[in-house]
């Protein structure tokens, strides 16, 4: 069985990312504030991006690891290989991704960062570490006490972050620095290996943060597993919009004592993502699987089905037109902005940084569909 609405739904996911990721422009007064990630607690639309494709990953667990947890066949060694096989070409990726020299020089040819500096965290590397974890609770544990672990995750995390703080910082325990998970960091990774846009004081992708992002990829495979056993009709999607709803409250009311914030990967960031996960692919499953409107979202569906490529490639492209100039001195101007000028200057500066994202979602499109065409589909 395969859920055409999660297709589309990763594939809206997909298209968000790079929607916002285009749209931030470097400087912060000339950016619609919706499309750019909060400060630090709070959220945006572009919050909602990350823990959407870890929530998407479980759901896809249910379906794609379906086999082992009916009892139908044990999951043997190669199983497990081939899970330990994905995790770490994820890791592997965001590692390459995060360390590229992207403004070339060719008068020193290198192509990464020195090893001094490396980055060790980030996007990829989170779904790698979050996803090992989730696949071996779900091939070892019952539903229940998955929603036991998940449940415990959370009320741990919260427990560990509202009480512990840095052992080397007083700035508070819900601070940049002061938090626990900061603490961690610095002392394992190191300083000099953390984001360099926290001052090397703490990274919003940091080793602490895979403990509740392995509750987002549970809660999306009990939604899966859920599913699966219901008939396709609008009483189950008017189902995962209540149950969205509720989780979206909770989230809400947890966030007056442990503060919704997606660097720090709080639970009630958890609670609330995952409502509005639920939420989104409720709308999804109606429009699609329920009402057959699946021509309206194909081009969705389309970029869902490669859905790592396009999420890499894109990465790639937007750091090489934002970071590599043209021009020399005071004259220089980054590829990005001198494309978003020629191209859409005419609709003022925060429109102009809107259409390129919009046509840049367009080019992505183009590039799924002529894939999807020949029947390219990467995975991992």
């Amino acid at each position: 069985m395969r859920l055409t609405s999660l297709d589309v739904f990763r594939g809206m996911t997909v298209a968000t990312m790079i929607l916002v990721n285009m749209a931030s422009l470097p400087d912060d007064d000339k950016k619609y504030l919706w499309l750019d990630h909060a400060p630090w607690h709070g959220w945006t639309i572009a919050d909602l991006v990350f823990p959407f494709f870890l929530y998407i990953i479980g759901v896809s667990m249910a379906f794609s690891l379906a086999k082992y947890t009916s009892g139908d066949a044990p999951a043997t060694k190669h199983v497990y290989v081939q899970i330990i096989r994905r995790s770490l070409i994820l890791f592997g990726l965001g590692l390459i991704l995060n360390n590229l020299i992207w403004n070339y020089n060719i008068t020193d040819p290198k192509l990464f960062a020195n090893l001094d500096r490396l980055r060790i965290m980030g996007v990829l590397q989170r779904i790698g570490i979050s996803f090992l974890c989730a696949s071996i609770a779900v091939l070892s544990l019952s539903k229940r006490n998955i929603w036991i672990l998940s449940i415990g995750i959370l009320v741990g995390y919260w427990l560990i972050l509202a009480f512990i703080p840095a052992l080397d910082n007083a700035d508070g325990i819900f601070t940049k620095a002061g938090n626990f998970g900061a603490y961690i960091d610095r002392l394992i990774i190191t300083p000099a290996h953390l984001h360099k846009g926290s001052g090397n004081q703490s990274d919003p992708e940091g080793l602490f943060g895979p403990l509740p992002a392995i509750s987002s990829i549970l809660f999306g495979y009990l939604t899966g597993a859920w599913l699966k056993i219901q008939s396709v009709n609008s009483r189950t999607s008017s189902n995962l919009l209540i149950f969205g709803l509720a989780a979206v409250v909770i989230g809400l009311l947890w966030n007056g004592i442990f503060p919704i914030n997606k660097k720090l990967w709080t639970s009630s960031f958890v609670l609330f993502t995952t409502g509005a996960g639920l939420i989104s692919l409720a709308a999804c499953y109606e429009l699609v699987d329920v009402r057959k409107y699946r021509n309206w979202f194909k081009p969705f569906e389309i970029m869902g089905l490669n859905a790592i490529f396009i999420y890499v490639a894109s990465i790639v492209l937007i750091k090489l037109i934002m970071v590599n100039q043209i021009g020399k001195d005071k004259q220089a101007v980054s590829v990005y902005n001198l494309l978003r000028e020629q191209l859409f200057g005419w609709a003022g500066v925060l429109n102009s940084g809107l259409l390129f994202a919009i046509a840049t979602v367009l080019l992505w499109l183009g590039v799924a569909y002529l894939m999807y065409h020949r029947r390219w589909f990467l995975k991992i």
